[in-house]
């Protein structure tokens, strides 16, 4: 199993999360960003530099993901091809995406696109909390744990 991260708009909150779960579980991270950011130096964690562009990242993270790999983000429209693919997929904020809410998430999110397009100001979602970041432990534990015995489960 491997935890691959849209790192450019995941708070470094969630990411100091993700890289102590690394360390202790030793679970590999990759960071998929357009830009340069903080990693630290480990052997499990490393990251990813793609190209600029719309969804440049996402891409690239969909091609290189497998099944049973775990997705971390709050694109939907990424969630939707990785979950297509196999994966988990959980939001910073502490949400699972899966196959039974994703559809609509993505139905949500494309109609709130159309309004901001017709000039509709929509606001955008609220500041990353301290109870945000303890809802993605706390699920990431659950979702890990789950992934780690399905794992280990012979076939």
């Amino acid at each position: 199993m491997h935890i691959w991260v849209d790192a450019d708009a995941c708070p470094r909150e969630a990411k100091e999360v993700l890289y102590k779960v690394s360390m202790r579980l030793q679970i590999a991270v990759t960071l998929v960003a357009n830009q340069m950011m903080f990693v630290p130096e480990s052997s499990l964690i490393r990251l990813e530099l793609v190209g600029a562009g719309a969804n440049v990242a996402d891409q690239r993270i969909v091609e290189m993901l497998s099944s049973g790999d775990l997705v971390i983000t709050a694109d939907i429209p990424l969630a939707a091809a990785a979950v297509e693919k196999g994966a988990t997929v959980l939001d910073p904020r502490g949400i699972p995406l899966d196959a039974a809410n994703v559809g609509s998430r993505l139905a949500t999110r494309n109609l709130m696109d159309e309004l901001r397009g017709s000039g509709l100001e929509t606001g955008g979602p609220a500041a990353y909390s301290a109870k945000n970041k303890q809802d993605f432990a706390n699920q990431l534990d659950r979702l890990l744990t789950k992934l780690l015995r399905q794992a280990a489960k012979p076939r």
